[in-house]
């Protein structure tokens, strides 16, 4: 398996960004299927891993971010598995209007740029910190079951 329960929670919080922001009617058809299809596997995924069918070590693969600590204040990610991936959609929404303004970045005024992506680095950090999050607490939880 070479995903996590994070990186699938990750997935839907982008999916559900994109129907709140689509009007195409087959792009929504589309999302509202990847939907249903990423829920199935989550709570396959789920399934499998609490009957042991996932090796423990296979259930987290930490993103091990290299950055400058000095200057780059990443939050806190804390709270129980909902609380994290809460948090998780939340950075993913303010990630996407961030990553919005570079689309159009020539329209950004100059003395803003430096400060655009300064912000999706900080918000891409903060995303990894909470996939991170959630698959430890989850690994954690299993183990306790064990």
């Amino acid at each position: 398996m070479s995903e996590t329960l994070g990186m699938l929670c990750d997935k839907l919080t982008i999916i559900k960004l994109k129907q709140y922001h689509s009007e195409d009617p087959a792009r929504i058809e589309s999302l509202a299927s990847q939907e249903k299809t990423l829920q199935e596997e989550i709570d396959s995924f789920v399934l499998l891993a609490v009957n042991g069918g996932i090796p423990i070590e296979k259930l987290a693969f930490a993103s091990n971010k290299v950055y400058k600590k000095e200057g780059n204040f990443i939050q806190d990610v804390i709270g129980t598995i909902g609380k994290v991936f809460s948090q998780l959609a939340d950075v993913n929404c303010r990630l996407w209007h961030e990553q919005e303004k570079v689309y159009e970045f020539e329209k950004v005024p100059v003395a803003e740029k430096d400060i655009v992506v300064k912000q999706l680095a900080h918000l891409n950090l903060e995303r990894n910190k909470c996939i991170d999050e959630i698959d430890r607490q989850f690994v954690d939880i299993l183990k306790k079951k064990q």
